[in-house]
């Protein structure tokens, strides 16, 4: 057996406990690892400089061998290995040199999340402007690309993403004489269901992707133009004063150093009685690198928080956390739902890029419904607001605004 195969059998083997892992090595030798219980994960290496890259960084090396076809499945697929490795992996320490190795990775992140107004814009563009054609293949009908909100078991995709968006216009307490503001409002679903069901007096939803701009503006019925905009801006550039503010799916792109300037901003702009309500995925334990293979293929800038992170941001600006949810495998049931949706066009996806992309977004979907199952990776809502009384003292609220928004669905 080469060295770098049996040093990789060495390394995996405290690590894989339940489950069956075969890897075959590229010379057709193999381990098997596990208890033998659950239908086999079989992977197989194309070349030997694949296994040592596994085995020197994980982390950054497996979503680039398994894009470029280095790391192949046999028996089961990319989430059935994800799903088994990081299951396993919850229960183990990681070694010396992976926590060396994270311990600088956070500082480099550090220092590339520094998110200017044109950096930020040409990171949005690198993963928002891939074509709507792209989106298309597995959104639901609305252009959500946010956690969905599962009610109950067995809900469809697109029944979830407005069941979000109800709860999000629920915990905002929208008025019609409020002014609301739309912070990364995508290609515009939100904003316009909080001008036409939750009737805010009107709406404005700043995004940094050309497309999504485009789209959004749109899809503006013209019912509702005087009531809605979008602009392609920087939320730093916005001005005036705003009733109700609102950012699903932005705050991950804001970058670790820049979240005082995001909450200094959103105090600036927020009325005095004004309520917030961010939306944002985050880790449930303590503060940490976020993962390499995501920060510079799908996401550069982008950092995961820690709650700890958003707090001492909010708190440091004088705003008060009046609210606080955390949604934890509803992210996992949405990436699920695209994952099912993006293979079953997959072919589309192919004839519009090829096949080495369609692995690449295949990995990014698997690996991220894989952390969202089997490690600390969640959902935060937390509605925000400068005075103990600007939002409801009893959480009774959201329930009844959610049937009138219900209500109103079915009219507008």
């Amino acid at each position: 057996m080469a060295l770098g195969f049996s040093l990789l059998e060495r390394a995996l083997a405290p690590i894989i406990r339940s489950g069956t892992l075969e890897m075959i090595g590229p010379s057709n030798e193999r381990f098997i690892l596990g208890d033998g219980s659950g239908e086999p994960v079989v992977v197989r290496f194309a070349d030997h400089g694949a296994i040592w890259m596994l085995l020197l960084d994980p982390d950054l090396r497996t979503g680039e061998l398994y894009t470029d076809d280095r790391l192949s499945m046999v028996s089961g697929d990319i989430l059935d290995f994800l799903s088994l490795m990081l299951r396993n992996a919850g229960e183990v320490r990681p070694p010396l040199p992976t926590r060396f190795i994270d311990r600088a990775r956070t500082a480099v992140q550090l220092w590339r999340q520094r998110n200017e107004p044109s950096r930020s814009r040409r990171n949005v563009a690198h993963h928002y402007d891939l074509g709507d054609e792209l989106y298309a293949l597995f959104l639901d009908p609305d252009w959500q690309y946010s956690c969905a909100y599962f009610e109950h078991p067995g809900q469809s995709l697109a029944e979830a993403q407005l069941a979000k968006k109800r709860h999000v216009a629920a915990k905002l307490c929208v008025e019609p004489h409020h002014r609301v503001l739309d912070i990364g409002c995508g290609w515009g679903g939100l904003a316009l269901y909080l001008a036409q069901v939750a009737e805010a007096a009107s709406v404005l939803g700043v995004t940094l992707s050309t497309e999504q701009a485009q789209r959004a503006r749109a899809r503006i019925d013209p019912a509702l133009a005087s009531k809605v905009r979008f602009e392609l801006t920087d939320y730093r550039a916005v001005e005036g004063e705003f009733d109700r503010i609102v950012s699903v799916g932005m705050f991950e792109h804001v970058g670790l150093g820049h979240y005082g300037e995001f909450f200094r901003t959103c105090r600036a702009r927020l009325a005095q009685d004004g309520v917030m309500l961010l939306h944002t995925i985050g880790c449930s334990d303590a503060p940490s690198v976020t993962n390499p293979w995501i920060t510079k293929y799908i996401f550069p800038g982008g950092h995961l928080p820690s709650l700890s992170d958003i707090l001492k941001a909010v708190e440091l600006q004088g705003l008060i956390v009046t609210d606080i949810e955390v949604l934890r495998l509803h992210y996992a049931d949405t990436l699920a739902a695209w994952r099912a949706n993006f293979h079953a066009r997959r072919a589309e996806a192919a004839r519009l890029f090829d096949e080495r992309f369609c692995r690449m977004w295949d990995y990014y979907l698997a690996m991220s419904e894989a952390a969202f199952r089997f490690e600390d990776v969640v959902v935060f809502q937390l509605q925000i607001a400068r005075r103990q009384d600007a939002a409801p003292l009893k959480r009774d609220y959201v329930r009844e605004a959610e049937d009138r928004l219900r209500a109103r669905e079915r009219t507008s």
